[in-house]
């Protein structure tokens, strides 16, 4: 039913109703929050009620009035609508409200802006701690300096011509670093990171076998052998090399952080070897699928806070 002869009025505290079957429930901090506003903004959003005073929409409004000591507070009637009306009202006066999301990018620049004015930022409702998770996000997202609007360009490779890059190159592609480097080298890590520690590693180390045979699709594309790690090396020689590479790496993570190694069926027990330099191994949880050959198994390795050279280790299969 459509009503344009809403009006609203001053309404006595003590005369309104809360709605007994009202499932939203506002704690004390909320509360408070709510009456913040009020006093800092005004009581710009007005309780919806019934004709008898019950409160269809503002119940926290309501608690944060009486927080304030209030007499009155300004109310809609909704004498248009029915019971079941109302009833369901109650509901989506909640509930469409959550359904919206947040532009986040566009929701960092506001906040920041009333940072720089020096507002007081916890009358928006974010804590201080959520404004500094989002103004985070949108520092990690900056493409500083590149063109976000450009389509991705990836030229046609050709093998047939010299390389550009070579070793100790670093390339500045936006926010992002990419090295032409070498995984045993300390130098490679510290160029790249600089003093900067990681919370995920993604890394999918040679397997010790060779590509052709082994990394070839159908067949009708031939891969060529990577510069080691294609079946040269025996069992010791391997894991030394796992070793040099996923130490360098672990050296780099801070403390807490996820690594995503990916290695085939054939060497899980080396990347899983107690000399891989994670020194102090617990929970160790291979999956079933594990004792079965398949082409990619992925181990995750998950640094313990306590020592930045203990880590966990839970199996899984990939791909």
């Amino acid at each position: 039913m459509q009503h344009s002869g809403l009006a609203i009025e001053q309404v006595s505290v003590r005369s309104l109703k809360p709605y007994p079957r009202n499932a939203r429930r506002h704690s004390k901090d909320q509360v408070k929050q709510i009456a913040a506003s009020i006093t800092r903004f005004g009581f710009n959003n007005p309780i919806l009620i019934a004709d008898d005073g019950e409160i269809v929409a503002g119940h926290g409004r309501l608690a944060a009035a009486k927080l304030l000591g209030l007499e009155t507070v300004p109310t809609l009637r909704l004498s248009h609508l029915t019971e079941a009306e109302r009833r369901a009202y109650v509901i989506a006066d909640n509930k469409l409200a959550l359904n919206a999301g947040w532009d986040r990018e566009m929701l960092a620049i506001e906040l920041q802006g009333l940072v720089d004015l020096d507002f007081e930022i916890e009358l928006t409702g974010f804590s201080l701690a959520e404004v500094d998770i989002v103004l985070d996000e949108a520092r990690e997202s900056a493409t500083e300096g590149a063109d976000a609007t450009a389509e991705d360009t990836i030229p046609i490779y050709r093998h047939d011509v010299p390389a550009v890059s070579k070793m100790g190159d670093l390339w500045l592609l936006g926010r992002h670093k990419l090295i032409c480097g070498d995984a045993r080298d300390a130098g490679a890590y510290d160029l790249l990171m600089g003093g900067d520690a990681v919370d995920l590693i993604c890394t999918d180390p040679p397997y010790n076998v060779p590509i052709d045979g082994h990394v070839c699709g159908s067949g009708r594309i031939r891969h060529r052998d990577f510069a080691m790690g294609v079946g040269e090396m025996n069992k010791d020689q391997f894991t030394r090399f796992l070793v040099d590479t996923l130490g360098l790496a672990a050296a780099r993570c801070r403390d807490g952080a996820i690594a995503f190694v990916f290695m085939d069926w054939r060497h899980i027990g080396d990347l899983l070897s107690r000399d891989i330099p994670y020194r102090h191994l617990s929970e160790i949880k291979p999956s079933p699928a594990l004792v079965q050959p398949a082409p990619y198994r992925c181990a995750e390795l998950n640094l313990c806070d306590r020592c930045p050279n203990l880590w966990t280790r839970r199996s899984t299969r990939c791909g």
